[in-house]
């Protein structure tokens, strides 16, 4: 569990990301293009990012295995407005703060021998890193930014009226469900155990679009304000990229509903799934689950079998007509 300890004036000095962290994109991206996680989301984009991955990612996901950690170094703190005001502040970074969190990074995965260039701080090595930075988000986030600043954009007015009306406690209450405010500590389902302390410095929320499963912050804590990354809401169909893709996607949202229109998509990828794979993949509840299956079951665009006990379903004709381009 992650425990973030506030003071009074901590709770003063929360704030929201204006924009997207662009470092913590390329990070969290890294992690979702190296595995299949949440599939009905990111297929689509995993599909059209694979065959193009530079061959300078290897570089990176060295560094950013999809699991455990990653070095803090990746993520600088601050407003970040742009990409290369992130690897300027990455290529800041002292030796010590290099060597420490490639230590770390050792302590759990055998690392290739020229990571010791990037530990030693070698101007040369930096550069390099910096370059397949470059190379990465040209091909894996420049050109979904407009989509992706959307989705953020919308989380946070959503959080912004939530403080205008009832303040930043409600907030983090309501972060994610895998959080819980227990005053004056934030709890956070995490796969270590790490305390936070505030320490006055207070708390910056960055709403994220790659970040999935739960709220992640860095290990060492030491920023000047520290920040709990935590994910945002996608719409099915946030990869398409051409006018037409977009139109039919947005088209399928307004006719069923966000959640309704991904659960859709997802038993058309997923095909025999059943209510509790649905939920898992979905992150819903199991009574969630069955409702929408059952009103897309009605509509005729879904299928429904008992099998073994559990409820199977999978797409109809009529659901994949509605799918088709």
């Amino acid at each position: 569990m992650l425990r973030i300890y506030f003071s009074t004036d901590d709770l003063l000095r929360i704030r929201l990301l204006a924009e997207p962290h662009r470092m913590w994109e390329i990070l969290l991206s890294l992690h979702l293009v190296q595995t299949d996680q949440d599939q009905p989301v990111f297929g689509g984009w995993r599909r059209k990012l694979r065959p193009r991955l530079p061959s300078s990612t290897g570089l990176l996901t060295a560094l950013a295995r999809p699991t455990g950690y990653s070095p803090d170094f990746l993520t600088p703190s601050g407003d970040i407005p742009d990409l290369e005001t992130g690897i300027d502040l990455l290529l800041g970074t002292t030796r010590t703060r290099l060597k420490t969190d490639i230590a770390e990074l050792a302590r759990h995965r055998v690392l290739p021998t020229w990571v010791a260039g990037i530990a030693d701080g070698e101007v040369e090595s930096l550069r390099r890193l910096a370059a397949a930075l470059r190379a990465y988000h040209r091909e894996a986030i420049e050109p979904f930014w407009p989509g992706i600043r959307h989705h953020v954009e919308l989380d946070r007015r959503s959080r912004a009226d939530v403080v205008a009306s009832v303040g930043f406690e409600a907030v983090l209450a309501g972060l994610h469900p895998a959080v819980r405010w227990r005053s004056p500590v934030l709890e956070v389902d995490y796969p270590v155990d790490q305390d936070l302390h505030l320490d006055g410095r207070g708390l910056v929320l960055a709403p994220s679009f790659f970040c999935w499963g739960g709220p992640i912050t860095t290990l060492s804590g030491d920023s000047a304000t520290p920040m709990l990354v935590y994910p945002v809401e996608r719409s099915p169909g946030w990869s398409a990229t051409t006018d037409e893709e977009a139109m039919r996607a947005r088209s399928l949202t307004a006719l069923l509903g966000r959640t309704r229109a991904t659960v859709l998509r997802t038993i058309a990828d997923l095909p025999q799934v059943n209510t509790t794979d649905l939920a898992n993949a979905l992150g819903i509840s199991l009574a969630g689950a069955s409702q929408h299956t059952t009103v897309l079951r009605n509509a005729g665009l879904v299928q429904t079998a008992r099998t073994n006990g559990a409820a199977v379903h999978r797409i109809s004709r009529r659901g994949s007509a509605l799918l088709r381009p």
